[in-house]
């Protein structure tokens, strides 16, 4: 593997060890790709994803704008998943990820559709 891979999965590990979801408060999840966002509601308690969003959706593809717009784009989507289902807070999950650019942008975006954390 990568030496940044492995590096970015340690950081996972260790962010994981402290961060955890449950079925009132679910982790908010964020994977990125090169291309690509995805977002993830999870209820760790019972191992299940309750809502997920990703730049993929058609309403969110359809947009032509840059990636870290579609990314804000995301957070908005996971966020009215989640208050349709109930749900106003989650705990925010940054994958090894920095806190920067189109990571925090899922987190602001998700931020403006409602959800706290």
């Amino acid at each position: 593997m990568d030496a940044k891979v492995v590096s970015r999965q340690k950081i996972r590990y260790r962010i994981r060890k402290k961060v955890s979801g449950t079925a009132v408060r679910p982790r908010l999840s964020v994977f990125r790709s090169n291309n690509e966002i995805y977002a993830q509601l999870i209820d760790d308690d019972n191992g299940v994803t309750i809502a997920s969003a990703s730049s993929r959706d058609k309403d969110v593809a359809a947009q032509k704008v840059n990636k870290t717009s579609k990314s804000g784009l995301v957070g908005q989507a996971i966020a009215r998943k989640a208050i349709a289902l109930g749900l106003e807070s989650c705990v925010f999950d940054r994958g090894g990820y920095l806190y920067h650019g189109r990571v925090k942008a899922v987190a602001e975006g998700a931020r403006e559709g409602g959800l706290k954390f």
